[in-house]
């Protein structure tokens, strides 16, 4: 029988960086600490004497928001996880014999997060971070939005028309109000229905980091907040962005506001594109797809971007954790090449 020693775990360790664990650049390159300032905030008024466990430490609670984000994990799967992986673990600095944050405490901590209104705050202080780090928002901004699918809900016609008038059905019960999403809303897209919500974003063309971002109901058409996310700080004042954005009206704002808009040109049933305008889509296409390439990464990484919270305000919160870990993500290959 073979006699475990002293270092078998360090041995697993090292095994595993062979096999090229990408935790462990994601430790080693960010500068975790940037965040416990604004993430102490939100511990002032938690504890009211000094009984019971002490909480775990905010750092350690905000990496495993970056884990469950990069890989869209439910908070029981991700406690599961944690014991698991040996990675996981690692990234976390936990032990074998450590406490490891119980599904509960990993939804207080998120919740705290969202009702403190500091996940923005945390996007904005790691965007300022990327600037001074040489990473500067560069060669102009490409908007898009991407549908972010939730839980269908099984109403019926009369149920889902006084929702959407902002009423709740006097006969659902308290349980039943509690599992119902009120603010999603039905869109349809390329002949397909989808339930959810709508993750815009603002990226910049150089580095395709996340520059701004807006979550709202999946109904609301993207180019109803193509302006409320432009970013002035890029040094280009070139703006990309698809056919759905184009309109008279929103290329005389972009140029109000000293924008060059790219928009691509759209084609209608009796006016069809010219073969210059043709030609422009196609140039301006291979700059404007790299926003594909953030989505693309973010459903790779998650395997399903599906999200199950209650409410819009849970729904921001979630989605803008999502994006803050991939800015994080994406600046660790950037910062590590």
């Amino acid at each position: 029988m073979m006699i475990k020693g002293l270092f078998d775990w360090q041995t697993r360790f090292e095994q595993l960086d062979n096999c090229g664990d990408p935790l462990v650049k994601l430790q080693e390159i960010v500068k975790w600490e940037q965040f416990r300032s604004s993430l102490e905030t939100i511990r002032d008024k938690e504890r009211k004497s000094n009984a019971g466990r002490k909480p775990f430490d905010v750092i350690l609670m905000f990496k495993v928001m970056i884990l469950q984000s990069l890989y869209n994990l439910s908070d029981d799967q991700l406690e599961f996880q944690i014991r698991d992986r040996l990675s996981f673990m690692r990234f976390l600095g936990l032990g074998i014999g450590d406490t490891v944050p119980d599904a509960k405490t990993i939804w207080f901590f998120r919740e705290q997060l969202t009702e403190a209104k500091l996940i923005e705050n945390l996007f904005t202080q790691f965007d300022k971070f990327l600037s001074e780090s040489g990473f500067s928002a560069k060669k102009g901004q490409i908007i898009d939005a991407s549908i972010v699918a939730a839980p269908k809900q099984r109403n019926s016609r009369d149920e889902n028309k006084a929702v959407k008038q902002g009423d709740i059905p006097e006969e659902w019960s308290e349980n039943k109000k509690r599992q119902k999403d009120t603010d999603a809303r039905w869109v349809k897209k390329n002949g397909k229905t989808y339930f959810g919500y709508k993750n815009h974003i603002n990226i910049d063309a150089d580095h395709k980091l996340i520059r701004n971002f807006e979550v709202t109901e999946a109904s609301v058409h993207d180019s109803n907040v193509f302006e409320d996310i432009l970013d002035k700080k890029n040094s280009s004042r070139d703006v990309w962005a698809d056919s759905a954005y184009s309109s008279k009206e929103k290329r005389e704002a972009l140029k109000e506001k000293g924008f060059r808009g790219r928009i691509q040109c759209k084609g209608y049933r009796n006016k069809k594109l010219s073969d210059f305008q043709i030609a422009c889509n196609h140039k301006r296409a291979k700059i404007r797809c790299r926003v594909e390439h953030v989505f693309g990464v973010q459903a790779m990484r998650a395997g399903s971007l599906i999200i199950r919270t209650i409410g819009i305000v849970r729904a921001k919160a979630k989605i803008g954790l999502r994006n803050l870990a991939y800015n994080i993500d994406r600046y660790c290959l950037l910062a590590g090449a």
